[in-house]
């Protein structure tokens, strides 16, 4: 097949699929990457897999300091008409370039991506995440302190409505008009048939069981370890809260690694360790072999982001040999297999540490689901898995083209 792949996405794990996809779909099929000049380029770089590469700059609109920031998504809102340009752009290429199907991921400014409104030529977009009105993650924190007044003024904002007006008609029209839409887990699948009554198949992440493998000859340290962006979705807040409530004698360190980090929330994480007795060790940008020594080093993979939809991470910590305790709550289920790979605990920062505190003290328990971790990832979870179910729906996307031009 000849295929168009776009993208707009920053690191993390959405990225590592594209990757992952790309070097499998690679040898068997032309492929042409379509991206914006905000996408991360170097993180999981996909540019050797494809035949051409095309990077349109795009420059979201300088954002206003007070008194001037209620002008923001005014701003915002002109850059979401300019996206609609370039994916009008995009589009009308790919179209006359007569490509057999595209393979569409998210867009960091509208999560479905312009393009997928004007394409004539069959698509198929990855959900790596869950959108629309309702789909919104609720943060607190001092940094973000807001007066009475200033809620107010929101709720009577014209420009913040105007701006989510249009951002959520984008997202109506791209779901419309995709020619098949796939789910990362149940959790996005149950959500995308809620919002907009439409049918989303499931086609799993995996893991590359090379770059994340037990190290046998690494001594395990006495840190448990988590992984995301540091951001309030991925609820380390919550970890380092928990991690308070074991027995100073017993209390692991924590140490996170970060593809990308908030000062605010850095500073926010770094001051609640402090006054919660929590030793923590903050890392950043390490390659997936790097990665993999720092989880054959740890103890355990605690991972409790905010209504996560998925997650990498736990696969990745499991595949090399590492248990997870992690929250029951959205994805996270689907990786996680209580009581034989890990633990699933609802968002109570007490019953958290108790799972913790109770794995730790247990030797036996712990390192019978470290042995069940790894054949769990390798007989259920890889990558060639993965890419001959995305393949599957491609050719069925790209047969449904030719089975119209026949008629």
């Amino acid at each position: 097949m000849r295929i168009a792949l776009f993208h707009n996405a920053p690191s993390g794990g959405a990225k590592r699929a594209i990757y992952e996809w790309m070097a499998r779909l690679q040898p068997d099929h032309k492929i042409d990457v379509y991206s914006l000049s905000t996408a991360n380029h170097e993180f999981c770089d996909v540019r050797p897999f494809a035949r051409r590469h095309h990077i349109v700059e795009f420059t979201p609109r300088r954002l206003f300091e007070h008194p001037l920031g209620r002008l923001n998504q005014l701003q915002r809102w002109r850059d979401l008409g300019e996206l609609l340009r370039i994916g009008q752009r995009f589009a009308e290429t790919i179209d006359r370039e007569r490509y057999d199907v595209v393979f569409a991921h998210t867009c960091m400014f509208t999560v479905i991506p312009t393009l997928l409104k004007y394409l004539e030529t069959p698509s198929v977009y990855y959900l790596h995440e869950p959108f629309g009105p309702d789909f919104q993650r609720g943060f607190h924190r001092p940094y973000m302190q807001t007066q009475k007044l200033r809620n107010t003024l929101d709720e009577i904002d014209p420009f913040i409505k105007l701006f989510l007006r249009r951002r959520y008609a984008i997202q109506r029209d791209g779901v419309g008009h995709t020619t098949r839409l796939l789910a990362n887990s149940t959790f996005t699948q149950a959500w995308m048939q809620r919002t907009y009554r439409v049918e989303t198949p499931i086609c799993h992440y995996g893991v590359n069981h090379e770059d994340f493998r037990p190290y046998a000859n690494i001594q395990r340290d006495n840190y448990v370890i988590s992984v995301g962006e540091l951001s309030p979705r991925k609820g380390f807040d919550f970890l380092v809260d928990s991690l308070g409530y074991i027995p100073f004698r017993e209390r692991p360190k924590l140490k996170l690694v970060c593809n990308r980090v908030d000062p605010d929330e850095r500073a926010y994480i770094e001051s609640l360790a402090d006054s919660r007795g929590v030793e923590l060790t903050i890392i950043t940008n390490l390659n997936a072999h790097q990665l993999a020594i720092e989880y054959s080093r740890a103890l355990l993979c605690v991972y409790a982001p905010v209504m996560e939809p998925f997650g990498l991470a736990p696969l990745e910590a499991m595949s090399c040999g590492l248990p997870v305790v992690g929250v029951n709550e959205g994805g996270v289920s689907e990786s996680v297999v209580h009581g034989k790979t890990g633990l699933l605990v609802e968002r109570d920062p007490a019953k958290f540490a108790q799972a913790v505190r109770y794995l730790l003290n247990d030797p036996e328990q712990l390192a019978s689901y470290a042995q069940n971790c790894r054949n769990y990832v390798l007989r259920n979870w890889s990558w060639e898995q993965s890419v001959a179910c995305i393949e599957e729906h491609l050719h069925e996307c790209a047969n449904h083209k030719k089975d119209r031009a026949k008629q």
